[in-house]
This record gives C-alpha cells, structure tokens and sequence, in this order.
C-alpha cells in the first residue's frame, strides 16, 4: 500500500506542480518573442455558431462592431445552428455586405455550424470567437500580428472570468483559471501549446482541418492538427478577452463535466496524439491526460492512507479529510475570509475531478454531450 500512496502523491504533485514548473523553467529559456503588432493587416475572417443567444448577442455585436481592425479587412460570419428564439431576427437586422449570416434550419451541433462557417470565410486568418465573452479593442490586432511569422500556425488569446470593468474572479474557479492560463502562457511561449480556449484564437485558414460530428473540444483539435503539420500555436497575452463565470455550481459542473468528456473524445477521434506523428506529446499528456488520472489517484491517496493508518499515514489522512471538508464550507456560503477562500479552492478542486469522472462514465457509456447556451 505505501507504493500506491506515494506513486499517487506523486502523480497529483506533478500534474499540479512539477509540469506547470517545468514548463516555467522551459519558457524563460526558450520563449520565443512576440512581435510588436506593426501594420501587417492581413485578410481576415471572424467565425462564430451561435444557438439561442438572442440574450447575448447585441453585445457581442456591438463588441466585433467596436474591434480596432481596418473594416476592409475584416468580415464576420454568423453560423446560426437551429436556433428557435429570436437569435435569426437579430442577425438578419445585423446581416451586411461585412456580416454574412448563414441560417442552419436543422440543428447539427456547433462542429457543423463551425464547419459551415469556416467553408464560407474568405480571410487568409480566421479568428474563432463565441457568443458570450467579450474581446478587447485590440485584441483581434493583436492576435494577427502574429500571423507576421510564417512559421506561426495558430495564435491564443489570454480570457479571464469576469468582466472589463469588475475584474477577474477571486474564487476557487477563477484561482484555478489563473493556473490553466499561466500554463498556457508557458506553453505558448515555446510554440508548444496544446490547446486554445474558444472563446477567442486564430489559425491560418490553409491550416484549418474540417471538424468530424459532434466534436466536443474544436478549439483543441484544431490547434493540436496545426501543430501536427509542423507550425507553432503561440499564446500572446496582448490579446485580451472576459468570459462570465458560472455563479450556478450545477451549470458550471455540467460545462466541466462536457469538457473532460471531450478529452476522453479526442483520444478516441485523433489517437496519433500519443503517438510520435504528435510533435507536442509530452505536454498533451502532462496537461491533458494526467488530469483525467487525478482523481484516481486522489482516491489512491485516501484508500492507501486508511489501511496503512499509522504514523505520517495518519496525519495524510488527517490532512485529505480536512482539505474535502472544507468544501462543506463553501457550499454553505459562510462568512467570507481566508478560510472561505481556501473552502472555495477544494469546492472548485473536488468539482473539477468529480466532473472528471463522471465525463469517463458518459464517455465509456456513451452518453451523448449536447452544444448548449
């Protein structure tokens, strides 16, 4: 039993500190230099599916109508998936010679509506982007000054939970997005990052591979084949988004639960991404796959501690069950304070690897994850 408690403090340890150190360590000797923006102002291609977004699209219109890029240069494609709201009277008053919106009367899911758009974009770049988060001024500028480079392949941007005037989030989910983004700062700036957030990234539009149905994570799998055709996914921080944090605890485990999921998917879509033909393996596996191992080894930990019960196994024991309870606290909404925030971390924490399992039980079962507002 002591080598299955210290091989799964190990594997946790390493998954949460040893690769995002390693990763530190590795970008501040080989990080690349992002390039100033300059006047390099290619063709571009904004594409967005949408499904019953009426409530957030005058916003996110308004925002892309704002974005401090030449007009000439840029069109915007809508990819309406079956929407039954008033999402389709929006765009249509929106619909120009720069907005083109395309109507789907059967809903596909978002990797048809995706695929759809990305058929009809005519811009050297297309920058992806979603209905609910809201993008920079000059972000867009930003993320295509990347494209300068011709050996860049697909450019992230940097979202926060939150919003521009209020801030980012201070709870555990929004402790935890800080990590995930520090990760992929340190990713990208070695060329090495293995997945974007699709609330905003660009990819050159030769690069750009067709989605299969009914894919869960196309803001990883379009960058992990722009990395398996020999070009860089970069991270630039300039470029700047804010997406809403979940307040509903039920709404956001589902979101994460649809995620993980779509982990277990990619490796059944694309099984060269654990082979040699995938030239950014090693991290894919520390960022992706590890994560899906935590909360069996969690269980490992709290399993070996139990039978082995005695000396430093007593006081692990101790330590995990005061860590889960904690999150008592947090669904009790108590007082807030430095307890409250730490209750907060192992909520968010214990939500993340439950959701993590119970993405392997719809994947094995094969449950089906449905594109939702």
């Amino acid at each position: 039993m002591k080598w299955l408690f210290w091989f799964s403090v190990l594997l946790v340890v390493y998954t949460y500190v040893g690769y995002p150190l390693w990763l530190y360590l590795r970008s501040r000797s080989l990080a690349k230099a992002v390039r100033p923006s300059g006047d390099f102002f290619p063709a571009i291609s904004i594409v967005m599916a949408v499904h019953n977004e009426c409530e957030t699209l005058p916003r996110k219109l308004r925002n892309l109508a704002e974005l401090d890029y030449p007009a000439d240069r840029c069109e915007i494609v809508i990819v309406s998936d079956g929407s039954t709201d008033a999402t389709n009277e929006i765009l249509a008053a929106h619909a120009d010679e720069r907005t083109r919106v395309f109507n789907v009367p059967q809903r596909q899911g978002k990797a048809g509506a995706l695929n759809r758009g990305i058929q009809a974009a005519k811009g050297e770049i297309i920058v992806f982007t979603d209905a609910r988060p809201l993008i920079a001024r000059d972000a867009v500028k930003y993320l295509v000054a990347n494209f300068d480079d011709p050996s860049v392949g697909c450019v992230c941007s940097d979202i926060g939970l939150g919003d521009p005037e209020s801030g980012a989030s201070v709870n555990g989910l929004g402790l935890y997005w800080r990590i995930e983004t520090n990760v992929r700062r340190w990713e990208g700036a070695t060329g090495s990052l293995v997945g974007a957030a699709g609330c905003l990234y660009a990819v050159r539009r030769n690069l750009v591979v067709p989605l299969p149905a009914a894919t869960i994570l196309d803001d990883m799998y379009i960058p992990l084949h722009v990395a398996r055709q020999g070009s860089k996914v970069m991270f630039d921080p300039r470029a700047r988004g804010w997406d809403r944090a979940q307040s509903d605890r039920r709404r956001e485990f589902r979101r994460k639960v649809r995620t993980l999921t779509g982990n277990y998917q990619l490796l059944q879509l694309a099984p060269w991404l654990l082979t040699r033909q995938n030239p950014v393996r090693f991290q894919f596996v520390c960022h992706k796959v590890l994560r899906l191992l935590v909360p069996f080894a969690l269980a490992g930990m709290l399993v070996s501690s139990l039978v082995l019960h005695q000396g430093f196994y007593t006081l692990a024991l101790i330590a995990q069950a005061a860590f889960y309870g904690l999150a008592s606290l947090a669904v009790l909404r108590l007082k807030r304070g430095i307890v409250y925030r730490l209750a907060d971390v192992s909520l968010a924490f214990l939500v993340l690897n439950t959701a993590a399992v119970v993405a392997l039980l719809y994947f094995v079962t094969g449950k089906k994850q449905v594109w939702v507002r």
